[in-house]
């Protein structure tokens, strides 16, 4: 009851947590879809927020040090830039934070394998191993991948997380998380918070060069802080239709307009559709396109480059976020030791 009595106490002041895996360089829609709403959550003096570059996730996928090392720099460059607020909020590295390796092997050994056989991750791997002919079905399948969840969980419960915003993707993970704190809430004692998961509907899900989702994996992205030209000549490279200027165009499920939409108030919107109306040409739209996010990130640009530059000032901040997270990680870890006997 303990757990419960403290979430019921906390619900007017809620707990988010956020984590961005540390691959690769930030774009576009890692801003529109994670980087823009937490820092919005983060000025809300209600909410307590906790915001983690997930570099322990990153190594499932990649096992180049220096594109780790190079992708951290950045990504903690980027929600700088754009303006999270780490007076009140908590900004840390995972790696940072000793307590969570230990409390995922905690949960691992309360996690049924078959929860874990469930992931879509793991199963989506499977599939293209099957499908590839493969004899074997997890051949190339690491541990990091099939405990992912787990992971996730200690990251989640370890600062009693209220509230995880997250994709339609990702709420699997967010219901094995509930599932393995409710397990250990009934094999020990109530010391975990049980997360609720919350997606927002509204968040703009943007395309990429190639009209498919905008992602890593896609090689169809568009860097946040390209220096403006090549910024311009890689908005110029969008996939769009053969109708040529002064032909009627359609807004729905067009990449330019999509972007436009997610960056725009909506008298720019209302706008901008008249033109599609009106037979604007391509070339003409994406022009528009840029000049949008350029005067949106023109400013956040020279701050990330600062930040590039002097690379200690980025460090400082997160040694410093990492020290407030410690204080609510090693009291975390306090009350699960004695839980489990480990005191």
């Amino acid at each position: 009851m303990a757990a419960q009595l403290e979430q019921n106490s906390r619900m007017t002041k809620q707990t988010y947590l956020t984590g961005i895996t540390t691959s690769g360089t930030p774009h576009l829609g890692n801003y529109v879809g994670a980087i823009r709403p937490a820092i919005a959550a983060s000025r809300v003096a209600e909410n307590e927020s906790f915001y983690f570059l997930a570099d322990y996730h990153s190594l499932i996928t990649s096992h180049d040090p220096a594109s780790v090392r190079e992708s951290r720099q950045e990504i903690a460059a980027t929600w700088l830039a754009m303006g999270l607020d780490t007076d009140r909020s908590t900004f840390y590295r995972q790696s940072d934070i000793p307590e969570i390796p230990e409390l995922t092997w905690i949960l691992s050994c309360m996690t049924a394998k078959g929860l874990m056989n469930r992931a879509h991750a793991y199963k989506g791997a499977m599939q293209e191993n099957v499908d590839a002919g493969s004899k074997d079905p997890d051949k190339g399948i690491t541990m990091g991948l099939f405990n992912y969840p787990v992971l996730m969980s200690a990251d989640i419960l370890m600062f009693k997380a209220t509230k995880v915003p997250v994709g339609k993707d990702q709420i699997q993970h967010l219901e094995m998380c509930r599932d393995i704190a409710q397990r250990f809430n009934h094999i020990y004692k109530e010391v975990l918070v049980i997360p609720e998961v919350e997606v927002d509907d509204n968040t703009a899900l943007i395309t990429g060069l190639d009209g498919r989702k905008m992602s890593k994996s896609y090689k169809n992205t568009i860097p946040l802080f390209l220096p403006s030209k090549k910024f311009r000549k890689m908005i110029m490279k969008i996939k769009t239709n053969s109708l040529e200027p002064g032909e009627p165009k359609d807004t729905e499920a067009n990449t330019v307009f999509d972007i436009y939409k997610a960056f725009a108030t909506s008298e720019q919107v209302s706008a901008f559709a008249d033109d599609y109306a009106n037979g604007i040409g391509w070339g003409d739209a994406k022009q528009k396109l840029f000049e949008l996010l350029e005067a949106q990130l023109a400013e956040p640009r020279e701050k990330y480059d600062e930040l590039m530059a002097k690379p200690e000032i980025v460090e400082e901040v997160l040694q410093a976020g990492a020290a407030k997270a410690r204080v609510h990680s090693k009291e975390l870890m306090r009350e699960v030791r004695e839980a489990v006997g480990l005191s």
